[in-house]
């Protein structure tokens, strides 16, 4: 096996029964704390985790796996880490994750390699997952002490030798930061070091058929570089306040947790939804 390809030790691959249709959940940026703690003095991020967790596990169909764009935790630490895992361990499919801002590195590879975090690399939490008609690829778009994204020259390159190898195949990008702006000022200011490069790269590559993100707390999309970016909710609920074109600080408003839901259709499109998670939802006949 190449180094660059990897294979989760534990999680079993989707059985796709010959088809090309799978569903696909994207969650992100929960921000655990440890001990129970509410995230900014106010989150029940656990609790929100937790609902939002059930409800994927009691969709039918069930989704194939789950992808988490990053900012697991909220400071990084250990604890936050292994608490998260703990309540994501309750998911009844496949897993994986990128790290965000708000993670560290080295205490996401601790916790979660190699089953949800499969990177086979010293430096990066970059890793590629192949089924049967579709290709994976996570980033690391993580900066070393800022919260801004970034593609550096090694990881660009390493995507890039990934994308050649098979360069038809049917590709999904995830990683935590949006590679371009989208009007929400705190998040746009942080800025992506390397976007002009990661741009390029998806022009060369229409094999890339959506790039899946987090980092602003909301379900947005654009078109960039020919391909749909998507910016997925919070998993806890916290929904970045949103003042176009303004350069006031985003706050947050406390709502339901949400995620997205990508489905990959037999002729190859990709639908998303927007799923909120309610207590005590009742369903009526039309």
């Amino acid at each position: 096996m190449s180094p660059h390809r990897s294979a989760p030790a534990c999680f079993p691959k989707p059985d796709f029964k010959g088809s090309f249709t799978m569903l696909i959940a994207h969650i992100s940026d929960f921000h655990i704390m440890e001990d129970d703690r509410k995230t900014c003095d106010v989150v029940p991020a656990a609790r929100q985790l937790g609902k939002l967790i059930a409800h994927i596990n009691g969709l039918s169909p069930a989704p194939d796996l789950v992808l988490i764009t990053g900012d697991l935790t909220h400071d990084g630490t250990l604890e936050q880490a292994r608490e998260a895992r703990r309540i994501l361990s309750d998911l009844r499919m496949p897993w994986y994750l990128v790290p965000g801002n708000h993670d560290r590195r080295d205490t996401l590879k601790k916790v979660f390699a190699p089953q949800a975090c499969p990177s086979r690399d010293e430096d990066f939490l970059h890793f590629q997952i192949d089924l049967p008609s579709l290709r994976l690829i996570g980033l690391d778009s993580t900066r070393p002490d800022a919260p801004g994204g970034m593609l550096c020259p090694q990881r660009a390159d390493w995507l890039e030798n990934r994308l050649d190898e098979e360069p038809e195949k049917p590709t999904l990008l995830f990683l935590h930061h949006p590679p371009t702006n989208f009007g929400v000022p705190e998040t746009d200011r942080d800025g992506f070091e390397g976007a002009e490069r990661l741009g390029e790269i998806i022009e060369r590559h229409p094999c890339i058929k959506r790039i899946l993100c987090g980092h602003i707390h909301l379900n947005a999309s654009t078109c960039w570089r020919g391909v749909l970016v998507n910016t997925a909710p919070s998993a806890a609920g916290m929904e970045l306040t949103l003042s176009p074109g303004t350069n006031t600080p985003s706050g947050f408003h406390l709502v339901d947790p949400a995620y997205l839901l990508h489905y990959l259709a037999p002729d190859g499109g990709l639908v998303t939804h927007q799923i909120q998670v309610r207590d005590n939802l009742a369903t009526h006949a039309f």
